[in-house]
């Protein structure tokens, strides 16, 4: 059948103002199906709104790379240009897992604006500008893989965590190859030091090959979008691939010698799952610097948090003050000195990371280190018997 026998293109009203509307209305009531399974929903619909009354389409980001991205939209995958998106502000690029708003003609199509994100998985970069970095955007379930092929590194366990927490997302901490530990008792034992350092995330041994622990994890990511994190070799991609079902991204065996990895994958890639859900795998990542994180770390080292409110003094920097509660728990064993260090020391990245950007964290930290020499200065001549140098 032809258009022009069609009756609504024949009819008046069609060129109405109301006829109008519910053409530019009606991509986004058909979006609303299309893409449910890429996690659109009534929010995604109502912030989209005004775009769609100027007549463009939503989109999910799949991936991105030299400036371009391509994106799901009603009409199916196409390419794009984020042109249009501020380029020198590295917290505002168009990133995997960003919802936009898109041309719907023309080639190339355009990126015209992203949508307010409602979580970021954001890194320091190891350039020495130390930018923000976004690693994924609107993530539900930040799923942060351990190999159990080596030594669990506990300070990286913690620094993940922080990020994820930071986020906005909820952490899980996935140990994975749980296989290569088959006693019952030791992999128990492995799970336990894991969540000694990570209150208020599951810690979950899953193998590929045993399919121990799949079905746990499925459930997880079956509701939101879900982002694979980890070092090169910790076995992202394989969780991927059984996740899917199917082997879709490529996997390389690790080294014997360390249990390290090449980068499998080199770009984040949104993924729809069988069961629902959305994942994105990332690149192996061999830096992970924290970014504007405090909130985070706070929430990785609760305990530590507790302990401060009985300190004797509210500024507490718990280094040599008296009455200490926090130097009083690593003495009587019930802290770790371990876990008290690693607390310090993402404290003190995050605080130059944010002093880079912030003129009145800069003058704080001036003034303690004046503060802190003028004390030492102080000792020195008390040590000496007021006689000075």
């Amino acid at each position: 059948m032809s258009s022009s026998s069609s009756p609504q293109a024949s009819s008046p009203q069609a060129s109405s103002p109301q006829a109008s509307s519910r053409q530019v209305s009606s991509p986004q009531a058909s979006a609303s199906h299309a893409l449910a399974p890429y996690g659109w929903d009534e929010n995604w619909a109502t912030a989209f709104a005004p775009y769609a009354r100027q007549g463009l389409l939503p989109g999910r980001v799949l991936r991105v790379d030299r400036g371009q991205c391509d994106l799901v939209t009603p009409l199916g995958t196409v390419r794009a240009d984020t042109e249009f998106v501020v380029p020198r502000d590295p917290m505002k690029v168009v990133c995997t897992g960003d919802w936009v708003a898109v041309d719907p003609d023309g080639d190339p199509r355009y990126v015209r604006t992203l949508l307010p994100r409602r979580t970021a998985f954001t890194r320091s970069t190891s350039s020495k500008r130390s930018e923000g970095q976004i690693l994924a955007a609107n993530v539900d379930h930040a799923i942060i893989t351990v190999s159990l092929a080596l030594e669990v590194d506990l300070g990286r366990v913690e620094r993940f965590l922080a990020l994820a927490w930071e986020s906005g997302a909820q952490p899980l901490v996935v140990l994975s190859k749980a296989d290569l530990v088959p006693d019952p008792l030791g992999l128990s034992y492995l799970v336990e030091d894991v969540e000694s350092v990570a209150p208020g995330a599951q810690v979950l041994p899953v193998s590929a090959a045993t399919g121990e622990g799949v079905e746990v994890l499925a459930a997880i990511v079956g509701g939101g979008t879900s982002v694979l994190l980890g070092a090169s070799g910790a076995g992202k991609s394989t969780l991927a691939n059984t996740l899917l079902g199917e082997d879709v991204m490529t996997v390389q065996a690790a080294r014997d010698v360390d249990g390290k990895g090449r980068h499998t994958t080199t770009t984040r890639n949104l993924l729809v799952l069988p069961g629902g859900g959305v994942l994105i795998d990332t690149p192996g990542l061999r830096g992970v610097g924290l970014w504007d994180a405090e909130t985070g770390v706070g929430q990785v080292f609760a305990e530590i948090q507790e302990l401060a409110a009985d300190c004797r003094f509210h500024d507490c920097a718990h280094e040599a003050e008296p009455g200490c509660a926090v130097r009083a728990a690593t003495e009587d064993g019930s802290l770790s000195v371990r876990r008290l260090e690693s607390y310090h020391k993402l404290l003190r990245e995050n605080q130059r990371i944010v002093a880079k950007t912030d003129a009145r964290v800069r003058a704080e930290i001036l003034k303690d280190w004046k503060r802190k020499s003028a004390a030492g200065r102080a000792a020195l001549e008390a040590k000496r018997g007021g006689r000075g140098r």
